[in-house]
């Protein structure tokens, strides 16, 4: 793909400012109840009704998924969706035993991963210039910038899917190389954590652990 130049990239940046300028005007900020239902009154859930999720509400989660910032809009995340009975059974086998009914309840569990070769792809993802010769044969790099934006674009993953009325409950009790062996084996990606996703039974909740206050884990410099 080409960057746009000149008259055309001109224009392309004051819609995208106009558009910025509009939103803030419509608003300043979300509700209270809002910030609750995404983070501050969300909770991380282990039990799960039998209302099914839509493959349409995926797509949705995606698509406010890949617009969260990513280091040189890099966007290295992949999902894998697993649903079906055959797709559970496979990635059960690398549960820890506590967290497969957690899973297996779930009526759908994502894979968050990243691909090692998102850099591959940053003609696309990043036009305006080639960058490529940042990450090629610097595998330690590649590997760290895939990990830490991979790991963002899984929090705005379940902060999208909280967004759109599910419940999450996510999870690193399994074994990242069986899940890459049962699910990515002869390609460039590799599992970070699991998300379960659905409508909660909140009768299994219980209290809500302890965070720590602002001036023990904030300071100012």
């Amino acid at each position: 793909m080409n960057a746009p130049t000149g008259e055309e990239l001109d224009a392309l940046r004051a819609t995208a400012q106009a558009d910025h300028r509009a939103l803030r005007g419509r608003l300043a900020r979300l509700s209270d109840d809002a910030i609750d239902l995404i983070l501050r009154g969300a909770r991380s859930h282990y039990a799960w009704t039998d209302a099914p999720v839509s493959d349409d509400l995926l797509h949705e989660i995606y698509e406010i998924t890949i617009n969260g910032a990513t280091s040189m809009n890099t966007l290295p995340a992949r999902f894998v969706f697993v649903k079906t009975e055959e797709g559970k059974a496979r990635l059960a086998k690398s549960l820890k035993p506590a967290n497969v009914a957690k899973m297996m309840g779930a009526p759908v569990t994502a894979i968050i991963a990243h691909d090692l070769e998102f850099w591959k792809e940053l003609p696309f993802t990043f036009p305006h210039e080639d960058r490529r010769h940042f990450f090629e044969g610097k595998d330690q790099f590649i590997a760290e910038t895939a990990f830490r934006n991979g790991t963002l674009q899984g929090a705005y993953f379940m902060i999208a899917a909280r967004a759109v009325g599910l419940d999450v409950g996510a999870m690193s009790g399994f074994s990242n190389a069986d899940v890459d062996q049962e699910f990515f084996a002869g390609t460039s990606l590799r599992s970070n954590f699991l998300c379960n996703i659905g409508y909660a039974d909140e009768t299994a909740l219980f209290q809500k652990l302890p965070r720590f206050g602002f001036d023990e884990a904030c300071a100012f410099a």
